[in-house]
């Protein structure tokens, strides 16, 4: 992806941030020349500082058996920005954008299929999904019936070896565009809009950078 520098943010904490705000990722594969996607929810952690993701497929989906390189993509909010809320927007002839917040991750696929393994995935995204929304489902391995529907799943463990998070949060425009920009998103209906109208808020203070 080319970004241009002024969006693109190194912080390992606001990379994690996006993952656990956004977790269902597309995970596209190469298929004898030919792109695969699929689109699943993953658990992302870090061992010793390196981003690691785990999630599944169901078996039959052919990512199962696709080559081992793969590339992530992990979709933040996002919103259109129409130029007439810029007042410069005649005398710098601004045009219509879009701000948003994405991350491509790129690593080598492990790909797992024994029952302690996949059960043990299963328990922990159960928790952690479930959690969020106040449920108690629980995976129960000793469960025959549960357990044999991890035959159904092929487990993948990503280890991160390349990570480019992109912030275009309007950094190259001066702060009365932004602050114009905020309160014109702000008042849209929608959570991306309002998302990305918090995210801009969060950096009005900071210097405007060169516009290309």
């Amino acid at each position: 992806m080319a970004t241009p520098r002024a969006f693109v943010d190194p912080d390992p904490a606001r990379l994690d941030a996006l993952l656990d705000a956004h977790p269902f990722v597309t995970l596209i594969t190469v298929r004898d020349g030919a792109p695969d996607a699929s689109h699943v929810p993953v658990l992302a952690r870090r061992e010793n500082g390196q981003l690691v993701l785990e999630g599944h497929w169901g078996r039959a989906n052919p990512q199962a058996r696709d080559g081992d390189d793969v590339l992530i993509l992990v979709h933040g909010p996002h919103a259109y920005l129409s130029a007439s809320w810029y007042p410069d927007k005649a005398e710098r002839a601004r045009v219509p954008t879009w701000n948003y917040v994405v991350a491509h991750l790129r690593g080598h696929l492990e790909r797992f299929d024994d029952d302690d393994a996949l059960g043990d995935l299963v328990a922990r995204t159960a928790a952690h999904f479930e959690a969020r929304v106040d449920g108690d489902w629980r995976y129960d391995h000793a469960d025959p019936r549960e357990r044999s529907q991890l035959r159904g799943i092929i487990g993948f463990r990503l280890r991160v070896h390349a990570a480019e998070l992109t912030r275009k949060l309007s950094q190259n425009h001066p702060e009365t565009n932004r602050a114009a920009v905020v309160d014109a998103l702000s008042a849209r209906p929608g959570d991306d809009a309002r998302a990305i109208a918090a995210l801009m808020r969060d950096g009005l203070t900071s210097t405007h950078l060169p516009e290309p």
